[in-house]
């Protein structure tokens, strides 16, 4: 079944499910982009992995952690302690967290052209890996590499751009040939999300990326849908106007 929206759908953001369309898109964008790439470049999928605290994220991303639905506070358990004396509890731990990005590089010689970035909280929202993102992006901007930097997250401060532009998901395009210049496509969660071409070389033809394609069959190739409860609000919810419309388009799906 596809996504009841016509873009970005807003409950592939919950912190429980987004690790997962986080690396499946990324190899998705990697396996249609690499096709008409050839021969001039190819493109790799690359990773990198921070150890961060938990500083106000919803990390869900240990293995022997289980995701159960909230259920508002819980009250301080009245039960006596154990007959040793004490109380199982968890201590706060430093948790590694890997994150998926593609280069695209010359085939003769292996020099990166372009980084193509999808963001998560682990760069928008911590502390520490939004400081080693912004930092990895300075050096981008400083150099003649091309940056792709998508954004399909609403949770967390928009990465800068000279002007303060409200939106609820945006796509940054930078040449690495216009210095500090690059195309800001912002989009709200009632459009589409807008193609764009992969910025390659100077005279070579950039091919297309039809993300909004691409991230709609992979939703039905990895049946998100049953992976979701639209009967609840996303996480994080939605502004009322667009929550009201987001109902509407839910039920009509239903209907049909």
């Amino acid at each position: 079944m596809r996504s009841p929206f016509p873009g970005m759908d807003p409950y592939l953001e919950h912190p429980a499910l987004w690790p997962d369309v986080h690396n499946s898109l990324i190899a998705a964008m990697r396996d249609a982009l690499a096709p008409v790439l050839r021969p001039r470049y190819y493109i790799a999928l690359e990773s990198r992995v921070y150890t961060l605290d938990i500083d106000g994220l919803v990390f869900v991303g240990r293995p022997d952690l289980t995701v159960l639905p909230y259920e508002g506070p819980q009250r301080v358990s009245t039960l006596p302690l154990a007959s040793a004396g004490f109380v199982e509890v968890e201590v706060p731990v430093k948790d590694e967290i890997e994150e998926t990005y593609l280069e695209v590089r010359e085939a003769e010689g292996g020099q990166v052209i372009t980084i193509v970035e999808l963001l998560s909280p682990g760069n928008k929202q911590n502390s520490q890996g939004r400081k080693d993102y912004e930092e990895k992006r300075l050096a981008i901007f400083s150099s003649r590499t091309n940056l792709v930097e998508i954004d399909l997250l609403r949770a967390g401060a928009p990465m800068p751009v000279s002007q303060k532009i409200r939106s609820d998901y945006r796509i940054l395009i930078r040449r690495g040939s216009r210095g500090i210049r690059g195309q800001l496509y912002p989009f709200s969660v009632r459009q589409k999300i807008p193609a764009f071409t992969l910025p390659l070389l100077p005279g070579d033809k950039e091919p297309p990326l039809e993300l909004n394609t691409i991230l709609h069959d992979l939703y039905e190739r990895a049946s998100f849908d049953l992976r979701l409860n639209y009967t609840n609000p996303p996480v994080p919810p939605l502004a009322d106007d667009d929550a009201d419309w987001a109902k509407d388009l839910i039920a009509n799906r239903k209907l049909n």
